[in-house]
């Protein structure tokens, strides 16, 4: 079985602030989230968990599996898109006109933002080779997989796996801390 999650809630998610690589920690709020979700799942099988290195998915890993025999293992192809520019932009809905809200509405026009931005087909290479080459073989095996990530890059998966067209990229709606089951 695979499993995703998105991480729990941080001081940017509150004020409305694009985070992408930016390296936010969870905040209190957050952290219950993640503590209510371990309870929550508690009677959830995993046999691993694969989670970006940036530090709101890691903390929401520990305290998932705190007290549980499953390893973690943090890989780079998890992290969140990089948005570039955009990162650390607040209440971009305010401001009709900003390119960064076309991700948002219609992420099949996105175009990369100009400063080190990911580009949709980046961000689908990347998490489709993790697919390929780490999830699969264990799906094969029968093993049950959870990956803790971020919105658009559990987005990205969910597409993949469910061979969803871009323009759904957002359709399955990722929220904090709940987990869903794909395949």
């Amino acid at each position: 079985m695979l499993y995703i999650m998105r991480h729990g809630k941080t001081d940017w998610n509150a004020r409305r602030k694009i985070q992408g690589r930016t390296d936010v920690p969870l905040n209190d709020e957050g952290r219950d989230m993640a503590q209510k979700a371990h309870d929550e799942y508690l009677d959830v099988h995993f046999d691993i968990c694969f989670c970006s290195p940036l530090i709101r998915a890691k903390e929401t890993a520990e305290i998932l599996l705190k007290d549980r025999n499953v390893p973690i293992i943090y890989d780079d192809r998890l992290m969140e898109m990089c948005f570039g520019i955009y990162e650390g932009y607040e209440n971009s809905f305010h401001y009709p006109d900003c390119p960064i809200n076309v991700f948002f509405w219609t992420p099949e026009k996105y175009i990369t933002p100009v400063d080190k931005g990911e580009s949709m087909d980046e961000l689908f290479g990347r998490t489709g080779e993790f697919l390929r080459e780490k999830v699969e073989p264990l799906l094969d095996e029968g093993k049950d997989v959870l990956i803790v990530g971020h919105g658009a890059m559990n987005s990205s998966i969910v597409c993949q796996v469910k061979g969803l067209p871009v323009k759904d990229f957002w359709s399955e709606g990722i929220e904090n801390c709940k987990l869903m089951k794909l395949k």
